[in-house]
C-alpha cells in the first residue's frame, strides 16, 4: 500500500503543471503629450499656469501681447458703425431725383434742354454709386472686425485637452517665438488616460489579439491591479531584437496612477 501511494506521488509530480501566465516588464505613459507654442511671435503677457497645474479643455494657459491687435479691432468696429459716409450719399441721393423732378416738369415746358437733364440725371447715378460704395466699406469694416477679433483670440493660448502642466519653459516678458528652433512655452501630458507600452519576443506574436485584456501592476509608489485593452499591435517585427511592440489603453479617471512608472503585465 505504501508503494503505492509514493508511485502515486512521483507519477503525480511527473504530470505537466498549470503554466502561470508570463509576467513581461511594461512602462505607463501618458496617453499624449503636447507642446505649446506661439503661432505669432510677440511678447508673452502672463502665464496662468505653473508645472504641476491641472488645466481644463478650453482653459487659457498663458496671454501673449495684443495691444496693436486691439486698436485695429477697435478702430474697424468703429468703421462698421459709422454712418456719415451714407447719410452723406442719401443726401445727395434724395437731392438729385428732387431736382431731375423739377427739371423734368421744367423740360415738358420746353424751358430745359435734353443736356440738363442728362448732367442731373448723371449726378444722380454718382450718388447712387458713392452710396453703394459706403455701404461695401461698412460691410468690408465689418468683415475685418470679426478676422481681428479671431487674431486677438490667437493672443489667448488655450489648453487644446483635460492635462497637467509638466514643464513651464518661458515667462511673462519674454518673447515667444515661431518657426524653426523655436522653444515651447508649455509642456503638457494627457494623463486621464493612460498608454501601456510593452516589448514581447516573436514567438509571441499572434498571440495578442487586438481587444485582448491584461493585468497590470504598476511599480512603487502604487499598489493594485489595473486591467488595460490592447490597442496597438505592431506589424512589423524588429528583426534585430526578435521583437514587436504593443499598446494597451488604460484608463486613469481619478488620476490616481501615476504615469511614467514601470510596471508589470500579464495577458489573461
Amino acid at each position: 500500500m505504501t508503494r503505492r501511494i509514493v508511485l502515486l506521488c512521483l507519477l503525480t509530480a511527473l504530470l505537466p503543471a498549470h503554466a502561470e501566465p508570463a509576467v513581461h516588464e511594461c512602462l505607463i505613459e501618458p496617453a499624449q503629450r503636447l507642446e505649446i507654442r506661439s503661432p505669432v511671435e510677440a511678447l508673452i503677457d502672463a502665464v496662468n499656469v505653473d508645472r504641476g497645474s491641472r488645466v481644463r479643455k478650453g482653459d487659457v494657459l498663458l496671454q501673449l501681447n495684443s495691444d496693436i491687435e486691439q486698436a485695429a479691432l477697435a478702430a474697424a468696429r468703429y468703421r462698421a458703425v459709422m454712418k456719415g459716409a451714407i447719410r452723406s450719399a442719401e443726401t445727395r441721393i434724395a437731392y438729385s431725383r428732387e431736382k431731375l423732378r423739377r427739371l423734368e416738369e421744367i423740360q415738358r415746358r420746353k424751358f430745359a434742354s435734353a443736356q440738363e437733364r442728362d448732367d442731373v440725371l448723371a449726378e444722380l447715378h454718382l450718388a447712387e454709386a458713392e452710396l453703394l460704395e459706403a455701404q461695401d466699406d461698412r460691410e468690408l469694416a465689418v468683415l475685418e472686425g470679426r478676422r481681428l477679433a479671431e487674431v486677438v483670440a490667437q493672443r489667448s493660448l488655450r489648453s487644446p485637452v483635460d492635462a497637467v502642466v509638466t514643464e513651464r519653459l518661458q515667462n511673462p516678458g519674454e518673447l515667444a517665438q515661431t518657426g524653426d528652433g523655436a522653444s515651447a512655452i508649455l509642456r503638457l501630458a494627457k494623463i486621464d488616460a493612460l498608454h501601456v507600452e510593452v516589448v514581447l519576443p516573436v514567438a509571441q506574436y499572434g498571440s495578442v489579439q487586438l481587444g485582448a485584456v491584461a493585468t497590470v501592476e504598476p511599480e512603487y509608489p502604487q499598489q493594485g491591479r489595473y486591467e488595460a485593452v490592447v490597442a496597438i499591435v505592431d506589424p512589423v517585427v524588429d528583426s534585430a531584437s526578435g521583437t514587436f511592440r504593443v499598446r494597451l489603453n488604460l484608463p486613469n479617471p481619478e488620476l490616481g496612477i501615476t504615469a511614467g512608472v514601470k510596471c508589470r503585465l500579464r495577458f489573461h
